[in-house]
């Protein structure tokens, strides 16, 4: 059990609404050498488009929901081989599955509930606060600001709610911000 606690401490979150600067932030911290998870919902959307399938926020959200649990669970899995030999970031976690749930207006089935108590990350959790200055949307993020918004309070509410305790990101160059996620890791 000592094991998998410190494990957990390494495997590091970073969440918020979309367009809060966290996969830049990712990319910059798997640029300086570390590892990091990429987020389950962009990943599920493009695999969707291209097959032409319904699992995508817009269409089937339970299904895209399923499909985003079963992504950080396997992230989740994944990392825990590599965080033996030091951190690895998470654009995004399982807890964000039930803040996505909820903000959809779905139940929170107790598998999902379960999956967020059970495999447990670093207690500190980084959250990017809305940002609209740098806010955009795209093909995949169809999200508009105040639905980031939204976003962002969802997941505050979500990780609060699991004990972890929030690190807001300042709103800094991307450099500037790894740095603060590295310092504030050490």
């Amino acid at each position: 059990m000592a094991q998998t606690a410190k494990i957990g401490s390494r495997l590091v979150i970073v969440t918020g609404g979309p367009g809060s600067g966290k996969s830049s932030l990712a990319a910059a911290l798997a640029d300086a050498g570390f590892r990091t998870m990429p987020e389950a919902g962009r990943g599920i959307i493009r695999d969707q488009v291209a097959i032409g399938g319904a699992a995508l926020p817009w269409a089937d959200q339970n299904a895209f929901a399923d499909l985003m649990l079963s992504w950080d669970l396997r992230s989740y899995r994944e990392a825990q081989a590599a965080a033996e030999t030091g951190i690895v970031f998470f654009d995004r976690g399982i807890p964000d599955v039930i803040g996505y749930l909820q903000l959809s207006g779905l139940p929170v089935p107790s598998q999902v509930q379960r999956a967020a108590e059970m495999f447990r990350y670093n207690d500190r959790v980084f959250i990017a606060p809305p940002w609209p200055e740098i806010f955009t949307q795209d093909s995949e993020r169809k999200q508009t600001i105040e639905e980031a918004e939204a976003t962002y309070h969802a997941m505050a509410d979500v990780y609060t709610g699991l004990g972890y305790e929030l690190v807001t990101l300042p709103r800094l160059s991307v450099a500037e911000r790894a740095a603060f996620v590295l310092s504030t890791c050490a």
